[in-house]
């Protein structure tokens, strides 16, 4: 744990303020008052094609990249065993709060188990990805890793295009691939189905190392010593770019977050970067940054926040109040949230579903401003 003004020289407000705003959204989407009532761009895309939630993972992706090249400058770019123990000890310790947040889920049920538990997942998919995509920044030379890139996003089309990865049927190698390494341990495996498939699966994780990587350069191009507009200009046209490519080739390989298709890669680190390049004209060159006070408390502590929201949706999930319903059982503190305050305002639907998801996220809001305010910043 560090202040803050520990930090400061090192932080970009701009990518702080996209984390917190990206980090809000997933607090949003991951938490409705009722999974079966949600606005239609609250929920990913069945298979092919995106909604609007479906750019707030990759969002997170994208900006770990952008941060671990920021963080990786201490080390000169350079692969030494001080720089491998401390991205090993963060992918380590990202892919350990992921499994302590199952593991709480499971105690809170009262059943606690090892057998089928789930060892992939959004936390899995970051810790392998920043792991993997720093030993590449830092063992490949700064020339070689658009290449990288490259061969990875061009490798990965051809293995689905050849792999019959788009199918939803056992042919599927990524379903395959989670199959014989996952096993039961995958997302809802079901040995009586044909086809089985973890959408942070083994291959899929493939893509998310360029994703990652892509990041890593855009960060590369904040580092440079040139004119803020020579920045803005630089991510906004790769964003516009990148996501022009993407719309493009989607027709041969469909934008698929479940998959992670090279196209999806494309189109969200393409948004990713022209948006980053809108908040630093926003921020930094015109100034206006009185509305960002919200989302900075939450880009400041972003996996805190994250952790803290697990928390509260699962444990008013599970927690009983001594208030009986008419069944007999005793409310929840998430039903009596929805039954007692929600519901009788914005109703049974949709609306009061979304506006349990912004109780949670101003709940973690709170503790997350009196944490910016005393200028804590928790990391691993």
């Amino acid at each position: 744990m560090e202040t803050i003004k520990d930090r400061k020289s090192s932080r970009l407000l701009s990518l702080d303020i996209l984390r917190g705003i990206t980090i809000s959204a997933m607090i949003i989407v991951n938490n409705p008052g009722s999974w079966s009532h949600m606005y239609y761009p609250l929920d990913h895309a069945e298979w092919n094609g995106v909604t609007p939630t479906d750019f707030i993972f990759p969002f997170f992706m994208f900006i770990m990249g952008v941060s671990m090249c920021f963080s990786l400058k201490k080390y000169d770019f350079k692969l030494s065993s001080t720089s491998f123990l401390k991205v090993l000890k963060r992918g380590v310790g990202i892919y350990l709060v992921g499994i302590l947040i199952i593991l709480f889920a499971q105690l809170c049920r009262g059943n606690i188990h090892f057998d089928g538990m789930r060892l992939t997942g959004v936390l899995a998919r970051l810790a392998v990805c920043y792991f993997l995509a720093a030993l590449v920044a830092l063992s490949v030379k700064p020339k070689w890793i658009n290449p990288v890139i490259i061969l990875i996003l061009v490798g990965y089309t051809l293995l689905l295009l050849l792999g019959h990865g788009f199918d939803q049927t056992g042919e599927n190698i990524l379903s395959r691939v989670d199959v014989a390494v996952l096993g039961n341990h995958m997302y809802r495996y079901n040995p009586d189905n044909a086809f089985n498939f973890d959408p942070e699966g083994f291959l899929s994780s493939l893509p998310g190392i360029a994703h990652v990587l892509i990041g890593y350069q855009i960060g590369k191009v904040l580092l440079r010593p040139i004119d803020i507009h020579e920045k803005m200009e630089k991510l906004f046209l790769f964003g516009v770019a990148a996501m022009i490519l993407a719309f493009l080739l989607q027709y041969g390989c469909p934008l698929n977050k479940r998959v992670w298709s090279p196209t999806f890669v494309l189109m969200t680190c393409g948004a990713g970067s022209a948006m980053l390049a809108l908040l630093t004209y926003i921020l930094d060159v015109k100034g206006i940054r009185k509305w960002s006070t919200f989302f900075n408390a939450i880009g400041m502590n972003p996996l805190f926040c994250f952790v803290l929201s697990d928390i509260y949706a699962i444990g008013f999930s599970a927690w009983k109040l001594p208030i009986a319903r008419e069944d007999g059982g005793l409310y929840s503190i998430h039903s009596s949230i929805c039954h007692f305050l929600l519901n009788p305002v914005f109703g049974t639907g949709k609306l009061s579903s979304l506006m349990y998801s912004i109780v949670i996220l101003l709940l973690t809001w709170v503790v997350a401003y009196v944490l910016y305010k005393k200028k804590i910043y928790v990391k691993l």
